[in-house]
């Protein structure tokens, strides 16, 4: 079983490296920022403030982001492991995790802000379906169109550049200095997330011992 913490900045890839580790290793990848539009798109009791909370570019209070993450690891679905995507993203948060539950390592993808910038707006996304496109890297076969079901692709309300630079200042004053907690019991491997997609997933692999990418069949 295997129990990793991915983290960066928006834009880093963290999303996409944890969907290739799961994909070879059977994990549950837990995405919070996934569960946050679920609860939106669903109309639960909290989709209206965390809606108004992800416009404005803030964080999402501690007791709710907590509530969530126990409530989706309590439903142990994650019978080869889980890797943790967006979370955690401060202090209170990361003692709650280290308090409560043990992991194998935290993968942490260095990004510099020019790169996130360019990354957060090029990305889009499905109004109908939800899926997630980049124009620099993932771009649709029609423009602004998805292309699964057709819908319309647009800018998420939260990718603003007000809201962008907000999240990065958050990040480096919030999120960066939690990495010295998990550093003291040995757990973060650390990777340049400016480079393509295969080579940061083989520098993912080589630090943390596991398998090469399993090849796709012809």
């Amino acid at each position: 079983m295997h129990k990793f913490i991915i983290m960066g900045a928006q834009g880093c890839g963290k999303g996409t490296q944890a969907k290739l580790l799961k994909e070879d290793l059977d994990l549950t990848h837990i995405a919070v920022g996934d569960i946050f539009r679920w609860h939106i798109q669903s109309h639960t009791k909290l989709a209206a403030r965390i809606k108004r909370i992800i416009a404005a570019g803030e964080l999402v209070p501690d007791e709710i982001v907590e509530d969530i993450v126990r409530d989706r690891l309590a439903l142990h679905d994650w019978n080869y492991g889980f890797i943790l995507d967006g979370f955690p993203r401060n202090r209170t948060q990361a003692e709650f995790f280290l308090e409560s539950y043990d992991i194998d390592a935290v993968i942490h993808i260095d990004v510099s802000d020019d790169i996130v910038i360019q990354r957060v707006q090029a990305r889009r996304l499905c109004s109908e379906c939800g899926l997630d496109y980049n124009l620099i890297q993932h771009r649709p076969a029609v423009p602004d169109r998805c292309d699964v079901c057709g819908g319309k692709l647009v800018t998420r309300a939260d990718d603003n550049p007000d809201a962008v630079r907000a999240r990065l200042n958050d990040y480096h004053t919030k999120t960066e200095p939690i990495l010295e907690l998990f550093r003291r019991k040995e757990l973060v491997i650390q990777v340049d997330g400016g480079r393509t997609v295969d080579e940061i997933q083989g520098d993912i692999r080589r630090q943390l011992n596991l398998p090469p990418r399993a090849a796709k069949p012809v």
